[in-house]
């Protein structure tokens, strides 16, 4: 009897475990059917998605090498400097030689100004950017200033000038340009004072004498701006403005230059050139420009 009442006692301790199994079994269960969705959500990983696409047609090598080692952030520097290289074109380190004339002030005489000078002039074209530059020329001159009592003849004289331009417009083709440039002048020349007209108020006496054989040199500095343009072929057509100022020049006893040639009269401040030259292409790139890769409008 004792061990009747002791197997019934035991029963409904055996009855909870195997409950309490069920109910984790239970919920193991359903927290895997909860998940199960979720894994039907994720994009499953295409073979062709690890496939190594091909660069663009033309690009460097070197950004070609770094996307093949894994070095994806040192390609995409390099590439977006050479679209950079693409976008601006860069020219050889000599591109090309201009020869012109300065017609400026013959054609300002030809319409009655008393003096001029002419020059030809050399410019080499250095990366379309920078344009060391040489003129060589003559100046003369026959005037009798209105507020002055005496006639001027300067002698056929030569002068030359020596400086650079910069173009502005280096990142553009060479048939339009935007320039500013320095000039150092130096001349060497003769003239004469003639009909020199002098009164004296106070005595009442009117002397006329001449003043010839007159010997000078002059050293002056030029800035200027301008603009050089092709008009046709290898022709181009270019102005610029000039400021200028005498640095030294020698005196005489009797008399002082009132021209200097490649400068103008003495006391001005502005001169103007219009220059016709003439472009010898010095590199087979020099009318396309090169690009970084050695290119040059699809010419290796």
């Amino acid at each position: 009897m004792t061990a009747a009442i002791s197997r019934l006692m035991r029963r409904p301790a055996s009855m909870a475990r195997t409950a309490t199994l069920l109910a984790v079994t239970l919920l193991a269960v359903l927290t895997a059917t909860a998940q199960e969705p979720d894994k039907r959500h994720v994009t499953p990983v295409k073979p062709e998605t690890n496939q190594v696409k091909p660069p663009p047609k033309g690009t460097d090598e070197k950004v070609i090498q770094q996307y093949l080692t894994g070095d994806s952030a040192a390609a995409v520097a390099e590439a977006r400097k050479d679209s950079l290289r693409r976008a601006y074109k860069r020219y050889p380190l000599i591109t090309d030689l201009s020869v012109g004339i300065n017609v400026a002030e013959p054609l300002f005489m030809a319409f009655g100004q008393s003096y001029a000078s002419a020059d030809i002039n050399a410019t080499l074209n250095m990366w379309n950017r920078l344009q060391p530059t040489i003129e060589l020329g003559l100046g003369w001159a026959k005037s009798t200033p209105d507020d002055l009592y005496f006639t001027y003849r300067g002698k056929p004289s030569p002068y030359f000038k020596v400086g650079a331009n910069y173009n502005f417009l280096f990142k553009s083709g060479p048939d339009y340009q935007a320039i500013v440039g320095i000039r150092l002048g130096y001349s060497t020349f003769d003239y004469d004072v003639t009909d020199v007209d002098y009164s004296n108020g106070y005595w009442q006496e009117h002397t006329a004498f001449d003043i010839k054989g007159e010997h000078s040199s002059a050293l002056w500095g030029e800035a200027g701006v301008g603009l050089k343009v092709r008009i046709a072929g290898p022709l181009a057509l270019g102005w610029m403005i000039r400021y200028h100022g005498i640095f030294n020049y020698s005196k005489n006893e009797h008399s002082r230059p009132w021209f200097i040639p490649g400068y103008g009269p003495r006391k001005s401040s502005l001169g103007f050139s219009l220059n016709i030259s003439y472009t010898l292409p010095l590199h087979r790139t020099s009318a396309s420009a090169k690009t970084d890769t050695g290119t040059a409008a699809g010419t290796p």
